[in-house]
Protein backbone atom coordinates (compact mmCIF):
# COMPACT_ATOMS: atom_id res chain seq x y z
CA UNK A 1 0.00 0.00 0.00
CA UNK A 2 1.19 3.52 -0.76
CA UNK A 3 0.57 6.58 1.39
CA UNK A 4 1.16 10.25 0.69
CA UNK A 5 2.01 12.05 3.92
CA UNK A 6 2.26 15.81 4.32
CA UNK A 7 4.15 17.01 7.37
CA UNK A 8 4.40 20.46 8.92
CA UNK A 9 7.97 21.72 8.35
CA UNK A 10 9.70 24.61 10.09
CA UNK A 11 12.01 27.10 8.38
CA UNK A 12 14.34 29.70 9.88
CA UNK A 13 14.36 33.40 8.96
CA UNK A 14 16.72 32.70 6.04
CA UNK A 15 14.33 30.16 4.53
CA UNK A 16 16.48 27.18 5.46
CA UNK A 17 14.86 24.03 6.91
CA UNK A 18 14.88 24.02 10.69
CA UNK A 19 13.64 20.45 11.18
CA UNK A 20 13.22 17.15 9.38
CA UNK A 21 9.75 15.81 10.22
CA UNK A 22 10.07 12.55 8.28
CA UNK A 23 12.95 11.58 10.57
CA UNK A 24 10.47 11.56 13.48
CA UNK A 25 8.58 8.58 12.02
CA UNK A 26 9.81 5.84 14.36
CA UNK A 27 9.20 2.40 12.84
CA UNK A 28 10.67 -1.07 13.18
CA UNK A 29 12.41 -2.47 10.12
CA UNK A 30 10.33 -3.89 7.33
CA UNK A 31 7.33 -1.57 7.65
CA UNK A 32 8.40 0.93 4.99
CA UNK A 33 9.74 -0.62 1.81
CA UNK A 34 10.51 2.67 0.07
CA UNK A 35 10.09 6.40 0.68
CA UNK A 36 10.28 9.27 -1.80
CA UNK A 37 10.36 12.99 -1.06
CA UNK A 38 7.82 14.64 -3.37
CA UNK A 39 7.96 18.33 -2.47
CA UNK A 40 8.93 20.91 0.10
CA UNK A 41 6.87 24.09 0.22
CA UNK A 42 8.38 26.96 2.20
CA UNK A 43 6.04 29.39 3.94
CA UNK A 44 5.01 32.49 2.03
CA UNK A 45 5.99 34.68 5.01
CA UNK A 46 9.70 34.07 4.40
CA UNK A 47 9.48 36.02 1.16
CA UNK A 48 7.02 38.63 2.40
CA UNK A 49 9.29 40.92 4.42
CA UNK A 50 12.77 41.26 5.79
CA UNK A 51 11.45 41.48 9.36
CA UNK A 52 7.80 40.58 9.94
CA UNK A 53 7.77 42.46 13.25
CA UNK A 54 9.32 45.69 11.97
CA UNK A 55 7.43 48.72 13.22
CA UNK A 56 5.17 46.71 15.53
CA UNK A 57 7.03 47.57 18.72
CA UNK A 58 7.83 43.92 19.35
CA UNK A 59 11.22 42.30 19.25
CA UNK A 60 12.59 41.51 15.82
CA UNK A 61 12.23 38.03 14.40
CA UNK A 62 15.99 37.58 14.84
CA UNK A 63 15.65 38.07 18.59
CA UNK A 64 12.78 35.65 19.16
CA UNK A 65 14.06 32.82 16.96
CA UNK A 66 11.37 33.18 14.29
CA UNK A 67 10.45 29.88 12.68
CA UNK A 68 7.87 29.84 9.91
CA UNK A 69 5.86 26.79 8.86
CA UNK A 70 5.71 25.17 5.45
CA UNK A 71 5.18 21.57 4.40
CA UNK A 72 7.11 18.51 3.33
CA UNK A 73 5.35 15.73 1.38
CA UNK A 74 6.52 12.12 1.06
CA UNK A 75 5.15 8.97 -0.57
CA UNK A 76 5.76 5.77 1.38
CA UNK A 77 5.46 2.17 0.17
CA UNK A 78 4.24 0.24 3.20
CA UNK A 79 4.49 -3.54 3.57
CA UNK A 80 1.23 -5.48 3.36
CA UNK A 81 -0.35 -5.92 6.77
CA UNK A 82 1.74 -3.15 8.37
CA UNK A 83 -0.54 -0.23 7.47
CA UNK A 84 -1.73 0.34 11.05
CA UNK A 85 1.87 0.36 12.36
CA UNK A 86 2.75 2.96 9.75
CA UNK A 87 -0.27 5.20 10.36
CA UNK A 88 0.23 5.11 14.13
CA UNK A 89 3.91 6.03 13.80
CA UNK A 90 3.10 8.94 11.49
CA UNK A 91 0.37 10.23 13.83
CA UNK A 92 2.73 9.92 16.81
CA UNK A 93 5.08 12.46 15.23
CA UNK A 94 2.35 15.08 15.84
CA UNK A 95 3.62 16.74 12.65
CA UNK A 96 1.40 14.99 10.09
CA UNK A 97 -1.10 17.31 8.43
CA UNK A 98 -2.48 14.72 6.01
CA UNK A 99 -2.20 10.97 5.38
CA UNK A 100 -3.72 9.83 2.11
CA UNK A 101 -3.82 6.35 0.61
CA UNK A 102 -2.77 6.49 -3.03
CA UNK A 103 -3.21 3.81 -5.68
CA UNK A 104 0.04 2.15 -6.77
CA UNK A 105 -0.48 3.12 -10.40
CA UNK A 106 -1.10 6.84 -9.75
CA UNK A 107 1.59 9.49 -10.25
CA UNK A 108 3.17 10.73 -7.04
CA UNK A 109 3.01 14.40 -7.95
Amino acid sequence: MRYRVTFRKRFNKDGEPADFPSARVDLPGGVVQDAELIEILPPASIHAAEDINAGSGSQSSEDNGFLAFGTETWVYDVADGREDDFKNAVLNTELALDIEEVPDESPTT
